[in-house]
């Protein structure tokens, strides 16, 4: 028995195979796959933000970046990539504020207090 019945893991698997070898368009199709396959998915919402920064498209890879810091708000890598981004875009205000979010949490900071 699968504990990943949706097949995330093995598009997330595969959509990296192929940002590896350089597909940047068939790697966009997986991880867009995987986030159609499990929205609540973080490591597929970043896969395609990155993918779509890399290949130009900044608006899209902008709402996938926002996805995965709404899904993981104390990630830090979620953080930088949405930096990125927005330095890409011209926003430097808004580079700024998720530069400084990935600044807290590498300082061991949080930026949303988990529950206990």
């Amino acid at each position: 028995m699968s504990d990943d019945p949706s097949g995330v893991q093995a598009l997330l698997d595969d959509a990296s195979g192929a940002l590896a070898v350089g597909d940047l368009d068939e790697a966009a199709v997986l991880f867009r796959r995987a986030t159609e396959a499990d929205a609540t998915s973080f490591d597929a919402w970043h896969g395609l933000g990155m993918v779509l920064m890399r290949g130009g498209d900044l608006k899209a890879a902008l709402g996938a970046a926002l996805m995965a810091t709404d899904l993981k708000p104390n990630d830090l890598l979620g953080w930088t990539a949405l930096s990125q981004i927005h330095v890409k875009m011209g926003n430097i205000a808004e580079a700024e504020a998720a530069k400084g979010n990935a600044r807290i949490l590498g300082l061991g900071g949080r930026i949303v207090r988990e529950s206990l």
